[in-house]
């Protein structure tokens, strides 16, 4: 069985999209979530959905090799981030390469990087009058949202869109695209 091992620090709606998607799976399943937020919603979706959560400090994180070492002995086939917002630290990039992707709610290089994340992006976007957004899926480096990009999907944008009408377009994308991907990635690296 191929493991996926998320990560995430708010509501979890992308985690419950990626657990359900593959609940079934013959050969691939999401073995745990892991949060950097105590009072993040993702924590009752894990609860919910029955899927094992663990919590960790940015000390655990990147002052110290905890995570690293709780990542190593599962053994995942691919880490996922879904809404998580901290950088990924040189050691965990370095000992996972190409096994930790992201996605990101624009089509970057545009709206990316450090503090660009969920409702600024939307706002931004909404702001300079793009004609279109949309979401990539990207590999994981030391750097915010400069891996190398594995997918793009596209929406249409028109004059009524609000940032609230573009979340809801790319969230939509999010659902549909992302688990394919995962999928994807982990039976084509075998």
């Amino acid at each position: 069985m191929k493991e996926i091992v998320l990560l995430a620090s708010g509501s979890g709606s992308n985690v419950e999209n990626i657990i359900k998607y593959f609940e079934v799976h013959p050969t691939i399943r999401v073995s745990c979530v892991l949060t950097n937020n105590a009072n993040a919603k993702v924590i009752e979706r894990c609860k919910r959905l029955q899927v094992p959560l663990f919590y960790f400090n940015r000390s655990a994180f990147s002052k110290s090799a905890t995570v690293l070492k709780l990542l190593e002995s599962l053994c995942p086939s691919l880490i996922v981030l879904a809404g998580f917002l901290w950088k990924i630290p040189e050691d965990i990039v370095l000992s996972f390469p190409n096994q930790i992707i992201n996605i990101h709610p624009a089509l970057l290089p545009k709206y990316g990087g450090k503090g660009m994340y969920g409702a600024k992006v939307h706002q931004a976007v909404y702001d300079n009058r793009e004609k279109e957004t949309g979401i990539t899926i990207h590999y994981v480096n030391e750097e915010y949202d400069e891996g190398a990009i594995i997918s793009q999907e596209k929406t249409v944008l028109n004059k009524k869109d609000t940032p609230e009408t573009i979340a809801q377009k790319v969230h939509k994308l999010e659902y549909e695209h992302y688990p394919v991907v995962i999928e994807k990635l982990i039976l084509e690296n075998g």
